[in-house]
């Protein structure tokens, strides 16, 4: 297997580090990236304990000039990137009522424009290549509205667009292939940030919501124990995406998520079919 030059953004803790520290495992030229430097020193001691290599680079998806001097770093020590894993994003639970438009705004820049903006900048590279792959890290979200996260789930049904879109007429044409990853839930992952933001914008409000609330809060305790998966978990199937040679368009990461997205992907699991039925439609043979 040849080695691949591998960016990765949100490494800083959770899916973002675990994928990065998989990789590296395998023996890719990782690029783990994050916002803030300052939480570097989590990834750097894991990395040392497992005695794998990586380089940590300072990259704000929110921030195109940060971008542009990540991927102009690597591309003058590399010359190429081979792959991008879109893993920087963040949870959210809130009505539509009760939602801040800062907060609506904040979450599609996060997890929908943070990964246009990077392709946008990466992909000159991939298509002159005529190879490369973009993994984009969605969620059963992506796929199935739930009860709380209409704002979360628009960015990721985005997200979802953003990437079969891009995989009918740049993969045939370019070389360049897209993924979809959907996990079902990452440990607590979600639940905390979700948790954290309701706090910093007025705490649980006092209103006809609270209950309805009150029950989706205490549901999705209930199903951590059964529908959430580890980090490393979830990073093992990213990185096998990584590595295949015809990787899926889209790809749950557990039975549990595969399960609650049955109705919507039983016909084509994969993506594939779809993909070409739409390059034939709209592009011909």
């Amino acid at each position: 297997m040849k080695a691949k030059v591998v960016l990765v953004t949100g490494t800083s803790s959770g899916l973002g580090a675990s994928v990065a520290l998989q990789a590296a495992k395998r023996g890719h030229k990782v690029y783990a990236t994050m916002r803030d430097l300052g939480k570097k020193e989590g990834l750097e001691a894991a990395a040392n304990g497992a005695k794998v290599q990586l380089s940590i680079l300072a990259l704000d998806v929110q921030n195109m000039k940060s971008i542009e001097t990540a991927v102009d770093d690597i591309i003058g020590r590399e010359g190429r990137i081979d792959a991008v894993v879109n893993n920087a994003g963040t949870g959210y639970a809130r009505s539509t009522e009760q939602a801040p438009l800062e907060d609506v705004s904040w979450i599609m820049d996060v997890n929908f424009m943070g990964a246009v903006r990077m392709t946008k900048v990466v992909i000159p590279y991939m298509r002159k290549a005529r190879s490369g792959h973009f993994i984009n890290i969605s969620s059963v979200g992506g796929l199935v509205g739930q009860p709380f996260n209409e704002i979360y789930c628009a960015s990721k049904f985005a997200l979802e667009g953003f990437t079969e879109a891009l995989a009918s007429y740049v993969q045939p044409h370019f070389g360049v292939k897209f993924t979809a990853v959907e996990p079902g839930g990452i440990s607590s992952e979600f639940f905390n940030s979700a948790l954290k933001r309701i706090s910093e914008t007025g705490g649980l409000l006092q209103d006809e919501y609270l209950p309805i609330l009150e029950k989706y809060m205490a549901k999705s305790r209930e199903r951590g124990q059964t529908a959430f998966q580890t980090p490393d978990q979830v990073a093992a199937v990213v990185v096998k995406c990584l590595e295949a040679k015809d990787p899926p368009l889209r790809i749950r990461t557990s039975k549990w998520a595969n399960d609650l997205c049955r109705l919507k992907t039983y016909a084509d699991p994969d993506g594939k079919k779809l993909q070409r039925k739409v390059i034939d439609m709209f592009l011909g043979r």
